[in-house]
């Protein structure tokens, strides 16, 4: 019989800023898997400052603060093996630490080794980067420390091999993208191949602000093989027994791999939900449309909040088709929300006759279309400071790409829960949700798109057919491919030239869109950050 360490990782979401409650949800949880039997629990990167902090990690009261609620952990905690995530200021430098603890004594410390920047990640803004391996031995076995980006190059992890680790903790706060859980596995089986150690990767859960965090915790036997896999966006509690002879004895069975779409769409629900509800708003308000992107924006939000959070308005005008005021309805109905009408027809009719002396002489043009936008803008402000309900818009990242929205119309709004999902990926989400329970009609999947803004319009009047488009927006957006790369990818050129001089010209639209859910590896916002005046033309 071989002597074992018990181990509990905490799959649990930490609100940044929060500094108090996060110190007593982990004193709380790490004092429950001490009762259970754990002999060590692990916590999340950051956990304790929530992750990112960004510039709040400038704020010398915040670090304070944080140094305040890491020696109550400490006085707190007993009886057990601790190690979580935090700032830590040495006198000179502040760095993204692991603190390891036991019986009010500070055991160990590991500061993180590889800061990220790029995408998402700005630590080298903060952090200041740490050079030592860090060794925690328990009942027998050596564990070594490293936190999230370190695992993804070779160094840390063979330096905490070479100093005497006989199996590794990563602490993570790695945010979500599709393909990501592929990418991971990648990552940690090439550190066992070169470490022959077993991985134990304990991931945050839980949105923040564009961020999403998926959970869904690894652990792999030293030959790379999965032993372990904590379910995807919930908290968990999981435990596992490591052996000196390396051996691991999961206590939950593994959890169930998830759908790229069903990945997806709970990454959009959490989002939204988390966002929601730490922002301290009592629900939210969306435009129901009749179109796919409203339908699908109303299903995230009744399964983020529940139905009773969520008011829907249909605001036709003139030009609002009878099967899109009875699809929106009886989309409302079928997810049981408040359902409002408010016609725009006179509110519009009042700015087209106050602005009739000031457009004397010009033809109708876009700028009647984005009235009506404009009028339903105001409208859901309007309902949203009333009530307290965050307005949801409803635009997707194929429309926020070139332009195709309205400055403080349909972009009005708190959170855009699909800013970073293409059109295409709209009805394939879409679908889904009608696989766990039909709530969008099937028309609305089938007629084509149309803003409903001009006689007998439809989105194809003005873009490339969706297909196209994505296709084009995925290499250049997502992608960073010149023009000529995509032309020889077989798209026509004149259609590439247009639609990333699109791209290039509204660039001042979405430096003043609301935030959005990231599901890709290059989102608009924190991602991709290009200048609004700019003389350069990408050939």
């Amino acid at each position: 019989m071989t002597d074992s360490v018990q181990i509990h990782l905490v799959q649990q979401s930490f609100l940044v800023g929060d500094i108090r409650a996060n110190a007593r949800k982990i004193i709380s949880l790490a004092q429950a898997a001490r009762d259970a039997g754990a002999d060590l629990v692990v916590f999340p990167e950051l956990a304790l400052s929530g992750y990112p902090p960004e510039d709040l990690l400038l704020r010398r009261g915040f670090v304070a603060l944080c140094d305040e609620a890491v020696a109550d952990i400490q006085r707190s905690v007993t009886g057990i093996d601790l190690v979580f995530g935090a700032p830590r200021h040495d006198g000179q430098k502040l760095y993204n630490s692991a603190l390891c603890m036991r019986d009010g004594a500070l055991r160990s410390v590991y500061d993180k080794y590889t800061l990220p920047n790029y995408a998402v990640f700005d630590e080298k803004r903060y952090f200041s980067e740490g050079s030592k391996p860090c060794l925690l031995t328990i009942k027998g076995i050596t564990f070594g420390i490293t936190i999230c980006e370190d695992i993804w190059i070779e160094a840390p992890a063979l330096q905490a091999k070479q100093a005497g680790a006989q199996a590794l903790l990563v602490l993570n706060a790695s945010p979500y993208h599709g393909g990501k859980y592929a990418e991971r596995m990648a990552a940690l089986q090439q550190r066992c191949v070169e470490t022959a150690l077993p991985v134990f990767y304990l991931n945050l859960v839980g949105g923040q602000d564009e961020l999403v965090f998926d959970g869904q915790s690894l652990v792999l036997t030293g030959q790379g093989e999965l032993a372990g896999r904590g379910v995807d966006f919930e908290a968990a509690d999981l435990r596992y027994r490591l052996h000196t002879d390396g051996r691991i004895e999961p206590q939950q069975p593994l959890a169930d791999l998830s759908s790229e779409d069903a990945s997806i769409y709970r990454a959009l629900v959490y989002g939204v939900r988390d966002y929601v509800r730490n922002n301290g708003f009592q629900g939210v308000v969306i435009g129901l449309s009749g179109g796919v992107d409203s339908a699908l924006t109303l299903a995230i939000a009744v399964d983020a909040l529940g139905a009773d959070k969520v008011m829907a308005v249909m605001m036709p005008s003139r030009y609002t088709a009878d099967m899109s005021q009875h699809d929106a309805e009886q989309q409302a109905r079928a997810l049981g929300v408040e359902y409002k009408v408010i016609a725009i027809e006179s509110v519009f009719n009042s700015f087209l006759e106050l602005l009739a002396p000031s457009f004397a002489g010009t033809e109708p043009d876009t700028t009647e279309e984005n009235i009506q936008a404009r009028c339903r803008g105001i409208l859901l402000m309007a309902l949203s400071n009333k009530f307290q309900r965050m307005v949801l818009t409803t635009g997707n990242k194929s429309e926020m790409a070139v332009g195709y929205c309205t400055l403080y119309g349909d972009m009005a709004g708190g959170f855009a829960p699909l800013k970073d999902v293409f059109k295409m990926r709209v009805y394939s989400l879409s679908r889904y949700r009608n696989s766990l329970s039909a709530v969008i009609p099937e028309r609305v999947l089938t007629r084509p798109p149309s803003a409903e803004l001009r006689p007998d319009q439809t989105d194809q009047d003005s873009l490339p057919a969706y297909e196209v488009l994505d296709a084009i927006l995925a290499m250049s957006v997502e992608q960073d491919h010149p023009q000529r790369d995509i032309v020889a990818a077989g798209f026509d050129e004149a259609t590439v030239e247009r639609v990333l001089h699109l791209v290039q010209i509204n660039e001042y639209k979405r430096r003043q869109a609301p935030p959005g859910v990231r599901i890709t590896r290059r989102a608009f916002g924190r991602d991709r950050r290009y200048p609004i005046t700019s003389g350069y033309r990408r050939k």
